[in-house]
């Protein structure tokens, strides 16, 4: 192993900070891809974290990627506020190989209560170095000292001391103790506070933000041509007619992956038509089109597992049974997905939009056989995720012709109907429950059974995992297991239940499929919250008071409370229903409770309000999270009811917004969203606590409106 900095550190068993004051010297980062610092170790270190620049400033390092989920400015919130300093001094520095900590995926909504939290502890312990330096500097009573906005003052004179002057160029290492003195909450101005987000004003201006927007000098333009199945093998090729066309750099073929180089995108596009004409592909594996999914599915199962089993589901004669379908639904990203390569000297540069840059960099590694070190990954905001989109995907393609064509910045931007046809989607499932009532009317016995494949195939450092390795390396299709916890996540519902058994089966569906935003949990509580209605309904009890009755936790209690009050005043019109719907997401992050009303209009669903309480514990913005909870409603609301990917025997059909309609604005419903605020709590992700009970919330409406019961997703399909 090299010898650096942090492997010496490392080894020695201490925890050290390291605040530099030569801006921009080993830490700077250009477009120009000579500027790419070549070897920064960074291992878990508060170094890792914060920056002190010699004017004051201070830069901070995350490994996590904005989403507009607004991690930027949540993360700058925390860091001014453990260093007293206005927001505005705060630089946060998105993921980047090399030079941002390695926080794997910014996914699983953990990005506050990791990263920022982390961030909190790492600007406490700079602020406590910075004042010890001055002490003892100046001789100073350390009491006496305090930072703002940069400076350190002196309470008794006044007299201000730059952090430039106080370090005079000296690079320190110290100890971090195990317990890192942070500001209290009751002391909080910025923290708790809504700040508003610069870049939403850059996006609305139209600069330049996104991957999609870069540009480089003499940079070419990819194309890749697709194969017209999942498992279609490449049986005669004919380039000349592409490679002829003005513009037109080179066609590039290993194995079945078939590429086109142009220098501009118009002749890119050209090239990919004439090439789909000349080229024969062999189908060698049809899909199950025109199967009903439900009874399909379960049939394909090859793993079992128990997920919890408590008492006896033995049931009597007075037991209900239901069971739910999910379909497959898509990310829909509104902006297809993009990357620009190049490969210069052995070195592989990645700008990309990518969930995880650390893992996509290990991929690429195992997909090129460069040595990890030799690639570096650049995160880049793109338009529209919500999950494992093509991101990965159109990174690991212009990768491979960045390295069969050196020398050039290369940009490859998906289509929408690649993006659409292409991308891992959110798998189907199936939930089965079965419920029983004692004689007092609360729920006795349940059983819950589900069936679902994967939900997460992220790369995490195996080619297997990327959309074209098959392709390049002319191998057969391997489907790993990937994270089979997710098709089980909230399948245990939060209610107290003494008997109690919960049991899943995966299996390996027809269709390519990965993280798509709250995973399982998503149809999970849409089925469990529907069967709670279900079984008030039965018990003869309004269902939130039913709900009420099994909680036995006040947190739970209180966001279910505080929905049904914003609901309260509301008059239902004629074929109007309203339904309500709880979950705590995966049990152990945020407590949040939905109220729907939805009304049937000429044959025709509609959804027309919805108000949510959500409970995140500390909140560090509040409008960041009320604009994350709205926008996990309306993203439900629209997936309940009429998204879902449909496909033929050879590949998949939804390739538009005609044939995978989403909500339109005139669709959105209105929404009224509550944050009840638990300063002394710890703060919990939010981005994914709506998505389930969003949908419950809809078709318990749709039933207190109709009388229909609707149990197979997409609604729209039932009206």
């Amino acid at each position: 192993m090299k010898t650096s900095r942090r492997n010496f550190i490392k080894t020695t068993g201490y925890v050290a900070v390291g605040i530099s004051v030569v801006p921009g010297l080993a830490w700077a980062i250009t477009e120009d891809c000579e500027a790419f610092p070549e070897d920064v170790n960074l291992d878990n270190l508060i170094s890792d974290w914060v920056q002190i620049l010699e004017d004051g400033q201070v830069r901070i390092y995350t490994g996590k990627m904005e989403l507009g989920q607004g991690i930027r400015i949540a993360i700058a919130q925390v860091a001014a506020e453990e260093l007293n300093m206005d927001i505005d001094l705060v630089e946060v520095h998105l993921a980047e190989t090399g030079v941002t900590p390695n926080e794997g995926y910014t996914a699983g909504s953990n990005s506050i209560a990791r990263s920022a939290m982390t961030i909190r502890r790492a600007t406490a312990a700079a602020s406590a170095i910075l004042l010890d330096r001055a002490a003892q500097k100046y001789d100073l009573k350390r009491e006496d000292l305090y930072l703002k906005d940069g400076m350190v003052f002196t309470g008794v004179t006044g007299q201000a001391y730059s952090l430039a002057d106080i370090l005079e160029g000296e690079h320190i290492e110290e100890v971090l103790p195990e317990v890192v003195l942070v500001k209290g909450k009751k002391d909080h101005v910025i923290v708790g506070q809504p700040v508003l987000r610069e870049d939403i004003s850059i996006m609305a201006r139209g600069n330049s933000v996104y991957v999609q927007d870069m540009r480089f000098k003499g940079m070419l333009f990819a194309r890749v041509l697709r194969p017209l199945a999942y498992d279609a093998h490449l049986t005669e090729f004919n380039k000349e007619r592409a490679e002829a066309l003005e513009d037109v750099v080179r066609v590039i073929r290993k194995n079945n992956f078939i590429g086109v180089l142009a220098k501009d995108e118009y002749q890119a596009e050209e090239a990919l038509k004439l090439l789909a004409d000349d080229c024969t592909w062999e189908i060698k594996k049809k899909l199950p089109a025109g199967k009903d999914l439900k009874e399909y599915l379960p049939g394909l199962t090859t793993q079992y597992e128990s997920v919890v089993k408590q008492g006896s589901v033995n049931f009597g004669n007075d037991s209900i049974k239901s069971c739910y379908f999910k379909p497959y639904i898509m990310h829909g990203s509104i902006g297809p997905s993009c990357a620009v390569g190049y490969y210069n000297e052995d070195v592989l540069h990645i700008w990309t939009h990518s969930q995880g840059v650390y893992p996509l960099r290990a991929a690429l590694s195992d997909l090129t056989g460069l040595p990890e070190e030799k690639i570096l990954v650049k995160g880049v905001p793109g338009s529209g995720c919500y999950g494992h989109n093509g991101a990965d995907d159109v990174a690991a393609e212009v990768a491979l012709f960045a390295i069969e064509h050196p020398n050039t910045h290369i940009k490859l931007q998906w289509t929408r109907e690649e993006e659409h046809a292409w991308e891992p989607f959110g798998s189907a499932m199936i939930m089965e429950l079965q419920g029983e009532l004692d004689a007092s009317g609360m729920i006795f016995k349940w059983n819950y059974e589900l069936w679902s494949d994967t939900h997460s195939t992220r790369p995490g450092g195996k080619k297997e995992n990327l959309l074209p390795t098959i392709y390049y390396e002319g191998t057969e299709k391997v489907k790993l297991s990937g994270f089979l916890g997710g098709g089980y996540r909230n399948s245990q519902p939060y209610y107290r239940i003494p008997n109690l058994q919960v049991e899943a089966n995966f299996f390996d569906g027809p269709l390519r499929v990965s993280a798509l935003r709250s995973l399982g949990a998503y149809a999970n509580i849409f089925a469990i919250e529907s069967f709670m209605d279900e079984l008030a309904e039965k018990a003869g009890r309004d269902p939130v008071e039913f709900r009420l009755a099994h909680l036995d936790d006040p947190r739970a209690r209180d966001v279910l409370v505080r929905v049904r009050e914003m609901a309260s005043s509301t008059r239902l019109k004629e074929n109007q229903g309203i339904g309500y719907a709880f979950s705590r997401y995966k049990n152990s992050a945020s407590y949040f409770a939905v109220a729907a009303i939805t009304e049937l209009v000429e044959g025709e669903m509609k959804v027309r309000k919805m108000w949510g309480a959500i409970d995140s514990g500390e909140i560090i913005n509040p409008d960041g999270l009320k604009n994350q909870t709205e926008g996990g409603m309306i993203q439900s609301a629209s997936w309940t009811m009429m998204e879902e990917v449909k496909f033929n025997e050879d590949h998949v059909e939804s390739v538009d917004w005609g044939s995978y309609p989403i909500f339109r604005f005139e669709d959105i419903p209105e929404v009224e969203v509550a944050v009840i605020d638990r300063p002394n709590e710890e703060p919990l992700g939010a981005g994914e606590a709506a998505q389930g009970p969003a949908a419950a919330a809809i078709v318990n409406a749709i039933y207190n409106a109709t009388g229909k019961r609707v149990r197979d997703l997409p609604v729209n399909k039932n009206f």
